[in-house]
């Protein structure tokens, strides 16, 4: 795909990853729908930065949780530009604690709506607004450890797994008109409470490259995905190694 005036749509899209996403699609000629939950500050802060490569640049807040509002996305993008060429789900939570036995119900419910459910209802609407004769794009950002069926992080192991899943079934689904594919990430960003020198103790420790990845090497290789035609159902590992 020739990204030069298509449009994204890109879930959290105004900080960390998302945020490295949205302005290397902006750089390359995209206009970009930047959906934030709260974070508006950032969000405007990016929408300028997306703005000033010459493209068109949009913000909209939605809670994730939220099925309905989650459904008003796509026709809002729609509604702005006209159509939506690509959809990049990167929103998620990732709990500091979230056990077996320490996951209640409520944690449950949000992390699947948050992490799966709000894919899901963004995908359909993505494809029912794309027209047979126009190609699309999907890329779901997954996590690199679900290769690996530890305990640790549980519901959330569950949720990137089943969004894994669901990226290889709509690949088929969605041929072939929509390519679908996913960048699984390993050590790219220090969690919220945390600061570099973590990461780069981590990498040290586990990832064979012994170095961190980071934001802007996502973005490269979302971009990659985007404009190979004939590639779907791909899930690009990101992760140095550590979860061969």
């Amino acid at each position: 795909m020739e990204l030069q005036g298509k449009t994204a749509v890109i879930t959290g899209g105004a900080v960390r990853v998302g945020k490295a996403i949205t302005l290397a699609l902006a750089e390359a000629g995209c206009h970009v729908f930047i959906h934030y939950g709260r974070s508006a500050t950032p969000a405007l802060e990016t929408q300028q930065a997306a703005q000033a490569y010459g493209i068109r640049a949009e913000i909209y807040s939605a809670d994730l949780n939220d099925a309905t509002v989650v459904q008003s996305i796509i026709p809002a993008a729609t509604a702005a530009f006209g159509h939506v060429d690509i959809l990049i789900n990167n929103a998620a939570i990732f709990p500091e604690e979230d056990s077996f036995t320490g996951t209640d119900l409520a944690l449950w419910d949000e992390l699947f709506y948050i992490n799966l459910r709000a894919p899901f209802l963004l995908c359909q609407a993505f494809a029912a607004q794309r027209p047979s004769d126009r190609p699309g794009c999907i890329v779901n950002v997954l996590d690199a450890r679900v290769r690996r069926p530890y305990p640790d992080h549980f519901a959330y192991r569950l949720t990137k797994s089943a969004l894994w899943q669901m990226t290889e079934m709509l690949a088929h689904e969605l041929a072939p008109h929509i390519t679908v594919n996913g960048v699984a990430l390993g050590a790219i960003l220090p969690p919220p409470g945390k600061g570099q020198d973590y990461l780069d103790n981590l990498a040290q420790a586990r990832v064979p490259l012994q170095r961190p990845g980071s934001a802007a090497i996502v973005a490269q290789n979302v971009l990659h995905l985007l404009r190979q035609d004939f590639l779907t159902g791909v899930i690009l590992p990101i992760d140095g190694g550590e979860f061969l």
